[in-house]
C-alpha cells in the first residue's frame, strides 16, 4: 500500500477512535449507540491493524478501547478477552507504566463487569501500583479518574 493509503489507515483509526469518544461521553445512549460504539472501535482497531507503521502502544490502546466499550454496554466476557489482550501486548512489548496500569484497569472493570470483586480489586490495586510509577501528572490523573468510576 502507498504511503497515501497508510495515511488514510491512520486518518480512519483515529476518526473512528474519537467517535467511540464522544458516544461514550453521551448522557442518553440508545442501544442503536451502543451498536454504532462497537463497530466504530472495531473499525479503528481494524485500521490501526492496516497502518504500516503501527507499533504496540497503537494496539495496547486499541485493545484498551475495545475492553472499555464491552465493558461500558455491560459485556464483561468480550470485555475481559480485550483485557487480557491488551495485557498481553503492553506486557510483550514493554511498554511505560502509563499503558501497563490502563490494560489493568480495563481488566479491573471487566472483572466489575462480571461481578468477580476479588478479582476486579487484584486488578485495580496492580492499576494503582502501576498509576504511581507514571511521572506525568496529567496521565497520572487520567488513570486516578477512570480508576475512580469503576465499580466497587
Amino acid at each position: 500500500m502507498g504511503e497515501s493509503g497508510a495515511m488514510e489507515h491512520k486518518q480512519w483509526a483515529a476518526s473512528c477512535f474519537n467517535k467511540v469518544w464522544d458516544l461514550l461521553g453521551k448522557e442518553d445512549r440508545s442501544e442503536r449507540d451502543d451498536d454504532e460504539m462497537v463497530h466504530l472501535c472495531h473499525a479503528s482497531f481494524w485500521h490501526w491493524s492496516q497502518h504500516e507503521g503501527h507499533t504496540a502502544t497503537n494496539i495496547s490502546i486499541g485493545y484498551w478501547q475495545l475492553a472499555r466499550v464491552y465493558a461500558v454496554i455491560g459485556q464483561g466476557e468480550q470485555a475481559l478477552a480485550y483485557a487480557e489482550k491488551c495485557l498481553k501486548v503492553t506486557a510483550e512489548a514493554e511498554l511505560a507504566p502509563f499503558y501497563m496500569a490502563y490494560a489493568h484497569e480495563a481488566q479491573a472493570r471487566a472483572y466489575a463487569v462480571l461481578g468477580e470483586r476479588e478479582r476486579m480489586e487484584a486488578a485495580a490495586a496492580e492499576a494503582s501500583r502501576l498509576t504511581e510509577r507514571v511521572t506525568d501528572a496529567e496521565s497520572r490523573g487520567w488513570l486516578l479518574a477512570d480508576l475512580a468510576t469503576i465499580a466497587r
